[in-house]
């Protein structure tokens, strides 16, 4: 299992400065990490520690975050997916993952649909023959992502299956697919191809698996034994320190 950590959650107890976080990560044995923005890093000194460390960049976030669901916000989207793009491949990374933005609620919820499925056509345009590729995240809008439009991964899938071009993927987020009550082994059942990305963290708390009632030991045993072979992203917060909770993981997912 290539395990990557969220350096945007794990060893934030330990230390304030990616950069250490990612020589942390390196140190608990980890070969692969991932964060969220890039806007807000010193990107130079993430490159070298990346170097430093022989550690590989997983995924960073697609940016801005926009009003996919509305037209109107295709361009500045558009034109930050051009430098997260080249952000990606400076450091090394093929994954840009990208998220739907709200419900507007003065807008038909089946143009909204529409106007998501077509920011991912121009998106696929932006990336063609870059080898990066955009990773579609479903959200839950129970706990974490009130007003979220993007909540259902059977409607995410079907997107991606519309816009059907190489570039377009999905982050497949266990913890929130099972908030939202989905049957992972249902959903999932002949579109492991579509997923470029996965996540993973316990519920309730979004802490560390073993710490709640997801059953992720066999839902990700069953998605590696579909064909699954991606990267699984540790997205998760942990109850205490970053170390103790890695080694309930392990003891929970018998790594």
């Amino acid at each position: 299992m290539k395990l990557s950590a969220c350096v945007e959650m794990l060893f934030v107890p330990e230390t304030g400065e990616v950069a250490d976080r990612i020589r942390l990560a390196k140190a608990a044995g980890f070969d692969a990490v991932e964060f969220w923005l890039w806007s807000n890093k010193d990107l130079s000194q993430i490159k070298d520690v990346l170097a430093e460390t022989g550690v590989a960049l997983a995924g960073i976030v697609a940016e801005p975050f926009a009003k996919l669901t509305t037209s109107a916000d295709h361009g500045r989207f558009l034109a930050g997916l051009e430098k997260s793009r080249d952000v990606a491949l400076d450091l090394g990374t093929k994954i840009l993952i990208c998220q739907s933005g709200p419900l507007l609620e003065s807008m038909d919820r089946n143009a909204q649909r529409d106007a998501l499925a077509l920011a991912m056509e121009k998106s696929a345009d932006v990336l063609k023959g870059s080898g990066v590729r955009l990773a579609l995240e479903p959200l839950n809008d129970l706990v974490d992502h009130p007003g979220y439009f993007l909540t259902d991964t059977r409607e995410a899938l079907d997107i991606i299956r519309d816009v059907n071009r190489a570039e377009i993927g999905l982050t497949y987020d266990l913890y929130h697919s099972m908030v939202m009550g989905e049957d992972p082994e249902a959903i999932m059942a002949g579109n492991i191809d579509t997923i470029t990305h996965l996540h993973i963290a316990d519920h309730p708390g979004r802490n560390q698996p073993g710490s709640g009632e997801l059953d992720l030991k066999r839902k990700l045993e069953w998605l590696h034994g579909e064909g699954y072979d991606g990267f699984v992203g540790l997205e998760f917060r942990p109850t205490g320190s970053t170390d103790a909770a890695l080694a309930q993981m392990r003891q929970s997912l018998s790594l």
